[in-house]
């Protein structure tokens, strides 16, 4: 059995710069953008940002770049498509 090699979630993180991803924050709504950075306790900043309510895909606000706090992400779903595109 070969062994297994865990990767870091935060190098999981930076590897996805550059790609659309989803982030869902404490409040219930999610964020869907471009991601263009992160640090070291996962406060991300996303470009060309859509804010959805809940588990719908319907647009609430459209921001250009966003920072959301590292504190406040649930989780967040790399390489990310709308169902609806």
């Amino acid at each position: 059995m070969l062994p297994v090699r865990m990767e870091s979630p935060l190098r999981t993180l930076r590897s996805a710069i550059n790609r659309d991803v989803m982030v869902k924050v404490k409040d219930g709504n999610a964020y869907i953008g471009r991601l263009i950075m992160t640090d070291s306790t996962m406060n991300v900043v996303i470009a060309d940002c859509e804010e959805v309510k809940g588990d719908s895909e319907e647009p609430v606000a459209r921001y250009g770049t966003v920072l959301i706090r590292g504190s406040q992400i649930l989780y967040i779903v790399l390489d990310y498509s709308k169902k609806s595109k």
